[in-house]
């Protein structure tokens, strides 16, 4: 079973000829209404490659809540532990992508500051739940929680994202962190690691922290090392429509291949392979490939390369 504490936002995107710059206002023919939040769009992507998923986190006594919660239900998430915080809007995201697939994203928190890790009952943290925790709700409950699945023997995947400060006694306390080139340099040099060069980053935190670091590198791929080495990992050969969720399409599949069993290698695979499908169609949840499609787009992976 996989567990996550995160937000749940609606998402507002936009296709723009190019991303504005400062001060400038920009046209554009239309605009996508959809689901999304770093803990939504991640639940819904482990839902949707095979995982039993439970979700807890906040929306607002709103429009917008029942909306975002749309795919999740289809995708059958557990949302027994989502609750309606009365004085607050659902967290909503603008959303601007340019022709390329590359975007740029601003995040209303809303309801999603008032998740709170008590929410998680001890009773699901167990041996075989894998805990899997992002960065848009309040960064001393995910600590908490963090802890609290710790003692019970949960293991535990963060994905820092957006890019924020990860304490040394978490990073010591998960199993996996999962961040893209700013979010990996971003932890490392809070913590004294100085020589944020991407090659390095994994491996200065897997040695420091006895941890398993991958580090997303878009339509590159990724490099991870942890206790078993290094890996490098290619993406799928796509031609992108539009990038938007596949960090979060990567997350929640590479969470999905761990609950049930495959190595790290395996599942950063398969999580790779997923994110690549994800960015065939405009949208992010209504993007996110099922399980099927991701096994049958495998063999177009090319191959992964150790690293010493």
């Amino acid at each position: 079973m996989i567990v996550v504490f995160g937000s749940i936002n609606i998402d507002i995107e936009m296709q723009v000829e190019r991303l504005p710059q400062s001060g400038e206002t920009l046209l554009c023919r239309d605009y996508l209404l959809s689901p999304g939040g770093k803990g939504a769009n991640q639940a819904c992507a482990a839902a949707r490659t095979g995982a039993d998923v439970r979700l807890y986190g906040k929306v607002g006594d709103d429009s917008f809540a029942d909306s975002a919660l749309e795919y999740l239900k289809a995708a059958e998430v557990d949302l027994a532990g989502v609750v309606s915080a009365a004085a607050s809007h659902t967290g909503c995201a603008t959303i601007l992508v340019e022709p390329s697939g590359e975007n740029c994203i601003t995040v209303g928190a809303g309801a999603n500051l008032e998740a709170r890790a008590a929410q998680v009952p001890d009773s699901v943290l167990t041996p075989e739940t894998v805990l899997l925790i992002q960065m848009e709700v309040t960064a001393s409950e995910n600590w908490h929680l963090i802890e609290r699945a710790r003692k019970r023997g949960a293991r535990i995947i963060l994905n820092a994202a957006p890019a924020a400060m990860v304490p040394q006694d978490v990073l010591k306390s998960i199993d996996v962190l999962v961040a893209n080139e700013v979010e990996g340099g971003h932890v490392a040099r809070e913590v004294g690691i100085e020589d944020g060069a991407p090659s390095r980053i994994p491996r200065a935190l897997a040695q420091r922290y006895a941890l398993t670091c991958i580090l997303t590198l878009g339509g590159a791929g990724l490099i991870c090392f942890g206790p078993d080495g290094g890996w490098a990992v290619p993406g799928l050969p796509i031609s992108p429509v539009d990038t938007a969720g596949a960090g979060d399409v990567f997350v929640g599949a590479l969470a999905s291949a761990v609950s049930r069993g495959e190595t790290i290698p395996d599942s950063m695979r398969f999580a790779s392979t997923a994110a690549g499908l994800s960015c065939l169609k405009p949208g992010t949840q209504a993007s996110m490939p099922e399980r099927e499609a991701v096994e049958d787009a495998l063999p177009r992976l090319p191959d992964s390369r150790r690293l010493a």
